[in-house]
């Protein structure tokens, strides 16, 4: 990207100047000297977290810095080990998440003869009734259901939870009783070759974070303002309800930064853009002075119940922690399918900006309900999908 001639407001005297790019709201060139490597090289090892990167996590987290520094630790060790342990699980693989109390990966397993060759790998198991490939496919009924005919409004989501090992869906508060809804449960309940269960969501129905034109903020395409995603090689993924195909991208200070080479919501919400005229990548993601500027080395997927941050253009940088995976989001638009939901809270503008676990890249915000003042929950849609669907490379320090 081409250079900026001072800091903007709100970001942290530190930053060095120069780049906005595609790993966050904005960026700094603190990483530029790392060579601009966009290649899909394998993650470098981790380096240890900054102290200010510490004390952020425990601050929403609630955790001291010890707790806060040995949770990272942990997680790291668990997004590690997970692939392995799910080839050791097999066929009997029922999901896994990350046990904060315990700091250990537990594996559901339908066999008892297979808990301990995934034991042997270092992670904890746990006999479940039902395979993540028959939760999975119980919730694809149900997405297909969904997709003939649309959920009504007062269903908010719906997911699989290996621990309790059932399909969940959510119903807004104040909805439980519409007819539509009951409508909605018993077609599920029928359906479905596992349990169905309910739980009570917020009041507030599902929305995207996308926002009108506020001035100084990273990237336009039209009268929306979003936040950038992750850099990719010769562009950056963000949110597809940011833009359709074909649309111009300006940053920040107005110029011209690409073009939106594809797009897709609902049924998914990612996007990639061009970046040229003057403007680059770095593999960086905003902290917004919070936290120093994370470098992105890779992204493995971190396991429902590990912590995640979020970078965006107006809440900045919060942390919280990943609920669920492959959750299905019921927003007025459409249904958009494989989310993944996090504590994390956003406001509008931080669409399409950064969810990063560690050094980890790990989706593009999507929407959700909710304030950083008030708190609330937020959904990201996976990026190793988006890199996979758009043939790209992550670009890595």
């Amino acid at each position: 990207m081409r250079r900026k001639p001072v800091v903007r407001a709100g970001l942290s005297a530190l930053l060095v100047l120069g780049a906005l790019s595609g790993a966050g709201g904005a960026f700094s060139t603190a990483a530029a000297a790392t060579g601009g490597d966009t290649s899909a090289a394998k993650p470098a090892a981790a380096s240890a977290p900054s102290a200010t990167l510490v004390r952020a996590l425990g601050k929403d987290l609630g955790l001291t810095t010890d707790q806060a520094r040995r949770r990272l630790s942990q997680e790291a060790a668990a997004m590690k080990l997970e692939p392995k342990a799910k080839r050791a699980a097999g066929t009997s693989y029922g999901g896994s998440w990350f046990d904060a109390d315990s700091g250990k990966l537990v594996v559901g397993v339908t066999s008892a003869e297979r808990a301990e060759s995934v034991r042997a790998t270092g992670a904890t198991t746990r006999i479940v009734r039902h395979s993540a490939k028959a939760l999975d496919a119980a919730k694809a009924r149900l997405d297909k259901k969904a997709g003939k005919k649309a959920a009504p409004a007062g269903v908010s989501s719906w997911s699989v939870d290996p621990r309790a090992g059932s399909v969940v869906v959510r119903v807004r508060a104040g909805h439980e009783g519409d007819a539509a809804v009951r409508a909605f449960l018993r077609d599920a309940e029928r359906a479905s070759s596992v349990p169905v269960t309910t739980e009570k969501a917020p009041a507030q129905a599902p929305t995207t974070f996308a926002a009108g034109t506020v001035g100084g903020d990273p990237y336009y395409t039209g009268n929306v303002r979003c936040s950038i995603g992750f850099s990719v090689q010769g562009g950056f993924v963000t949110a597809g309800h940011c833009g359709q195909k074909g649309a111009s991208v300006s940053g920040w200070d107005g110029s011209y930064i690409g073009t939106f080479q594809g797009s897709s919501f609902p049924g998914n919400d990612y996007a990639y853009v061009s970046v040229g005229s003057g403007w680059w990548t770095v593999p960086v993601v905003l902290g917004w002075g919070t936290v120093p500027d994370a470098l992105v080395r890779g992204s493995a997927e971190a396991p429902v119940g590990a912590s995640i941050c979020r970078s965006g253009s107006t809440s900045h940088w919060h942390c919280g922690t990943v609920l669920a995976k492959n959750e299905t989001v019921n927003y007025s638009q459409g249904a958009v399918y494989q989310m993944t939901k996090t504590s994390v809270c956003a406001e509008g503008g931080d669409s399409g900006g950064s969810f990063i676990s560690g050094d980890q890249a790990q989706g593009v915000t999507s929407g959700g309900w909710g304030n950083c003042s008030s708190g609330g929950e937020t959904w990201y849609q996976p990026v190793n999908e988006i890199l996979s669907v758009y043939g790209l490379r992550l670009h890595t320090a």
